[in-house]
């Protein structure tokens, strides 16, 4: 009888690499795609700002690994089902704020993806984001095989994109770069720099970030170990934190010039004088960025609701209401976005983080710890007792 062929997403990619590649590709609308992020929790630092890179990258790796493991020891694929293990009836203040930041983040893409298309490739505002509001809820409407496949070639195309604006500004201006290190340059921040705030930087940007993580939960579902676990998360971070480093460093080579460092899109303020087709390229990555980013955050919205509705009453969502959700999460965001990118980033973000640091963080390295001991003492318990049981 011959084997089964096991299908490329459902083969080790699927058990390692794609939680990672699915946070990613969230991540990067709400935590590099302008810079702006990079700037207010790191680059703003100069010199000091790697400190919170070093934070920001441990803090990944521990979430997504603790993350991963509870969704699979419990088999809680969506958001709401995990947080009832961790924090009960309580889950609901999750939902609120995962909700609000959700809802932020997507209106931070919005703002920058209208001035970008607009600036670089001459769309007018909106139709450059009723553009992609379209494509964010088709990609909702066909659900989740077709997410996975598409954010797995698109996460490529975004890295690789965002590897070669880092690989030009850096070519251009390393030697700057070198000389903010070297010198401790962090002349952009009034006063005396200390280690302790910006490695709090750095644990802010991962808590604001915590909302991406729901995102990937219904890829957990083809691990069968808690080593899977573990080194999916270690892959995740990895993925997660390079993306940081480059456009950290690569805003370093203009340390500390107000004109990048105050931008609301210092990319864009970057890649000036590197040819028109560049800044166009940009543009479309970033469009890009902004479907990645809304496609999975909505999505895992969605998937909390089918779970909570099969509880009740066996049924589902039809995908029709899964493209109408998509649509009316967007519509939101874009009147958020109207506040502009920076007050955004700055105010809205920092408070969130600090909601999402209660909610997620904290309970996930408590109680979350405790049932991964717990469940450890009862499988090493049970191999013991099968042992005696055999002698």
């Amino acid at each position: 009888m011959e084997k089964q062929k096991i299908g490329f997403f459902e083969g080790p990619f699927g058990r390692y690499v794609l939680p990672g590649v699915i946070l990613q590709s969230v991540l990067v609308g709400g935590g590099f795609a302008t810079g702006r992020e990079i700037v207010e929790y790191g680059a703003k630092y100069g010199a000091m700002g790697w400190i919170g890179g070093i934070g920001i990258f441990i803090g990944f790796i521990v979430m997504a690994s603790l993350s991963f493991e509870l969704a699979r020891h419990f088999k809680a694929y969506d958001y709401r089902s995990l947080l009832k293990h961790l924090i009960g009836r309580a889950w609901i203040l999750y939902d609120i704020v995962y909700l609000l930041l959700a809802i932020l983040i997507i209106s931070v893409m919005a703002a920058a993806t209208g001035e970008i298309l607009n600036s670089t490739l001459g769309l007018n505002y909106w139709i450059g984001v009723l553009a992609i509001a379209i494509v964010v809820a088709l990609l909702n409407f066909f659900g989740a095989d077709v997410i996975e496949r598409f954010k797995t070639f698109g996460t490529v195309a975004l890295l690789v994109g965002y590897v070669v604006f880092s690989v030009m500004v850096l070519s251009t201006t390393w030697e700057n770069a070198q000389e903010v290190l070297s010198s401790g340059d962090t002349s952009f921040i009034e006063g005396e720099v200390l280690v302790w705030p910006v490695l709090w930087s750095g644990i802010l940007y991962v808590g604001y970030n915590l909302a991406v993580f729901p995102a990937a939960l219904f890829t957990i579902k083809r691990q069968t170990s808690r080593k899977e676990s573990i080194i999916s998360g270690i892959i995740a971070g990895v993925l997660m934190t390079v993306p940081w480093f480059l456009t950290y460093f690569s805003l370093l080579g203009f340390y500390p010039s107000e004109e990048v460092l105050g931008a609301s899109v210092p990319w864009l303020q970057m890649l000036q004088g590197y040819g028109a087709w560049v800044v166009v390229l940009f543009g479309i990555v970033v469009g890009w960025t902004l479907i990645e980013t809304a496609t999975g955050m909505i999505h895992a919205f969605i998937d909390r609701v089918n779970t909570q509705m099969e509880e009740k009453s066996n049924k589902q969502l039809s995908k029709k209401q899964n493209g109408a959700i998509a649509i009316g999460a967007l519509v939101l965001s874009i009147i958020f976005a109207q506040v502009g990118i920076i007050d955004l980033i700055a105010i809205g973000y920092t408070w969130l983080a600090y909601a999402m640091i209660a909610v997620y963080a904290i309970p996930m390295l408590t109680i979350g710890v405790y049932h991964i001991v717990k469940s450890s003492k009862k499988t090493k318990n049970s191999g013991t007792a099968e042992k005696i049981i055999a002698k």
